[in-house]
């Protein structure tokens, strides 16, 4: 009964941090994810980070929180910014790939796995930037829309990246690069005909069974078969349950799904997630990279900041919005994790410096959400050029 205990302390210790965090002025979900590091191995090590009870809990806490990220999202407003989307998400993929290939050629990594730093360099998961425009009302912003968008755009690019590297390095020669890009073609396909013509059907027959809860049971059959799918399709589970979200917005059982499924994620999943990105922290060996972490976690930050904001500049943001934007992009989250364990799998990422790379993914999480609520301050930055 560990696992009762460890999610115990995460409740408790999540909610009195994330009270802590705005009564000091800062976006809740900073108090949760400092928490994090502070119950796992790097200071008390009360929440082991190898427990699977903890990952496949915050594995659904992602799962629901991109989907009520999907359910709150303007469609219109994501159409109509689609370019800046666009731009913004290869701003933020090219000026990263290049800072995190410079910083590994300064400290002496090999070609391959300075190429491996760039991939790494370039993931986003805006999952956090989306918890805090949430709870700043601008999830439904241009701005808080460009920055979604990119996302999505950002997982493909960075999924077809790192398949061409692992190719041309030599750790995946049996990648097809045409079979990667035909299954990303088919997963917006079949995604979209299923929003459109499925989604709105399946929930209307399945809303009147007289049983407990059945709409918010088929809103969440939706959630997570449409993640599993992006999974096997080779894209991250959290844009199935963003485009899950996104089509149930579209009907009229929006405010139900909405309305039920929060106390669900907040209450228990949300939290266990915000917690999972801290346990990854642990400082053994560290203190011989000191220099190393500080510029690669400069770097990774201020790369993606400037690459994602010029993409929002070039596109008729204004520079404070454009700044906006770039902030949002910053958190590499648990795709660039994802990416830094495949690395090391493949022996492209030296053992020595794994540490040092989970925490400059950690440290970018952390500067995203204090940023993001200075930038996003009243007056709000919705003007548009």
């Amino acid at each position: 009964m560990a696992f009762i205990l460890y999610l115990v302390l995460i409740l408790v210790f999540t909610k009195v941090a994330g009270d802590l965090a705005v009564r000091l002025g800062q976006p809740a979900v900073l108090g949760k994810l400092i928490v994090g590091v502070i119950l796992g191995p790097a200071v008390l090590g009360w929440i082991p980070s190898d427990s699977s009870f903890i990952h496949e809990m915050s594995e659904i806490g992602v799962l629901l929180l991109m989907f009520i990220a999907g359910l709150e999202t303007d469609l219109e407003q994501l159409r109509r910014n689609w370019k800046s989307a666009l731009a913004v998400a290869v701003g933020g993929i090219i000026l990263p790939f290049i800072g995190g290939f410079a910083v590994a050629e300064v400290f002496g990594f090999s070609n391959s796995s300075a190429l491996f730093m760039g991939v790494i360099f370039s993931a986003t998961s805006v999952s956090i930037s989306a918890q805090v425009l949430k709870d700043m009302n601008k999830l439904n912003s241009r701005e808080g829309t460009t920055i979604l968008g990119a996302a999505v755009v950002d997982d493909v690019l960075v999924v077809i990246l790192l398949a061409v590297m692992m190719s041309l390095l030599g750790s995946g020669a049996d990648v097809s690069l045409g079979l990667l890009i035909g299954k990303k073609v088919l997963f917006f396909a079949v995604i979209i005909v299923a929003g459109w013509l499925i989604v709105p059907r399946f929930i209307k027959i399945f809303a009147p069974l007289r049983v407990t809860e059945a709409t918010i049971s088929a809103a969440l059959i939706i959630c997570f078969a449409f993640a599993y799918f992006a999974e096997i399709m080779g894209m991250a589970g959290i844009i199935g349950s963003f485009a899950a979200g996104i089509a149930i917005s579209q009907t009229s059982f929006k405010h139900t799904v909405e309305e039920k499924l929060e106390p669900i994620a907040y209450s228990i999943f949300v939290p266990v997630f915000f917690v999972s990105i801290g346990l990854n922290v642990s400082f053994d060996g560290v203190g011989q990279q000191i220099a190393f972490l500080i510029v690669l976690s400069l770097v990774a930050i201020v790369s993606k900041w400037i690459g994602g904001g010029l993409g929002a500049r070039l596109t008729g943001f204004n520079n404070h919005s454009s700044i906006a934007i770039g902030a949002g992009m910053i958190s590499r989250g648990e795709v660039a994790l994802i990416i830094a364990a495949t690395g090391l799998e493949a022996g492209l990422l030296e053992p020595e410096y794994f540490t040092s790379v989970i925490i400059m993914v950690i440290l970018t999480t952390l500067v995203a959400p204090p940023l993001l609520k200075y930038l996003f301050r009243e007056p709000a930055v919705i003007k548009e050029n």
